[in-house]
């Protein structure tokens, strides 16, 4: 074992942080007119993005510099995450227009790496893999030179709606584990820790076999009660499975109804763990307070050596 591994601490457990959140989490507004570009053609297109429904910290920096991430399948998840502002509920029909609007969205936004998510369909047989696979071919179609990151649900483990997926050719295949499986319960009462793992090795098995260069990805959130030391094993979990970039952001309650943060982890912290994902051989490890999945995702593909 390294040094860096030897003399990591566990943080102290401390009550949920009171009183205004630290420095290093403040964000800049940025560029107002080109925020509203961005919010008016979303609505034009009747699209929805995670910047909005999981009210993303990073919003104002991201479209500031025209930088959308695409929410498919509505905008109502069937799934209880204790950290997610996105709503809850019975799910509204797909709309068949949806993936052709977003490949318009991304050829008027002239991306070169356009990041596509999704509430979670449990509702449906294939839990929207097909709406799924369809975006990308659309994507690609309009925007042939753009790089196409998705960031997936499991499917409740459905290998061959992971499939399907694929078959679509993504760059860069997405899945986030969240939080460590200690947590799971609280945190993604509808998901399985194991199962996430499964999803993302399945990915990089069949990437390896088919010889390709799509990259494999996942995120966490911290501030929800783990501590340094488990990060670190999940991070060696992830690589166990292949993962090539890893993502490292801090929680914060989007409202009242959901987990409150446990600590605001510090901007040391964060560099610390970047530094052992370097390590234990990630391609891309993003670490900072404000990131999330998408922040930043083409230097992160870039950085990887895609």
């Amino acid at each position: 074992m390294s040094r860096e591994l030897r003399v990591l601490n566990n943080p102290p457990t401390t009550r949920p942080p009171r009183g205004p959140k630290p420095e290093w989490l403040k964000i800049r507004l940025g560029d107002p007119s080109n925020q509203n570009y961005v919010l008016k053609l979303i609505e034009n297109l009747n699209l929805h993005t995670v910047c909005q429904e999981a009210r993303c910290p990073n919003i104002f920096e991201c479209w500031t510099d025209r930088t959308a991430t695409f929410m498919i399948g509505g905008d109502i998840c069937t799934r209880h995450c204790g950290f997610c502002a996105v709503s809850k509920g019975q799910a509204t029909p797909l709309d068949p227009e949806e993936p052709r609007h977003v490949a318009e969205a991304v050829k008027t936004l002239d991306l070169a790496h356009a990041v596509i998510t999704s509430v979670n369909r449990d509702d449906l047989r294939d839990g929207g893999a097909a709406h799924w696979a369809e975006t990308v071919r659309q994507v690609r179609r309009l925007n042939p030179g753009c790089r196409v990151e998705v960031l997936i649900p499991d499917f409740n483990g459905d290998e061959e709606a992971l499939n399907a997926v694929l078959d679509a050719y993504p760059d860069v295949l997405n899945h986030n584990t969240e939080t460590i499986a200690r947590l799971y319960k609280r945190v993604r009462p509808d998901a399985n820790y194991r199962q996430t793992l499964t999803l993302l090795e399945r990915a990089a098995a069949r990437r390896d076999r088919e010889r390709r260069g799509m990259l494999t990805k996942s995120g966490i959130m911290v501030g929800l009660g783990e501590t340094f030391e488990e990060v670190v094993e999940l991070m060696k979990d992830l690589r166990s499975v292949s993962c090539d970039i890893m993502t490292i952001g801090q929680y914060l309650q989007p409202h009242a109804r959901r987990l409150p943060v446990e600590r605001y982890v510090t901007p040391e912290e964060f560099a610390r763990w970047r530094e052992v994902g370097l390590e234990l051989g990630f391609k891309h490890v993003e670490s900072s307070p404000l990131t999330r999945s998408s922040y930043h995702a083409r230097q992160q593909t870039d950085g990887a050596g895609e």
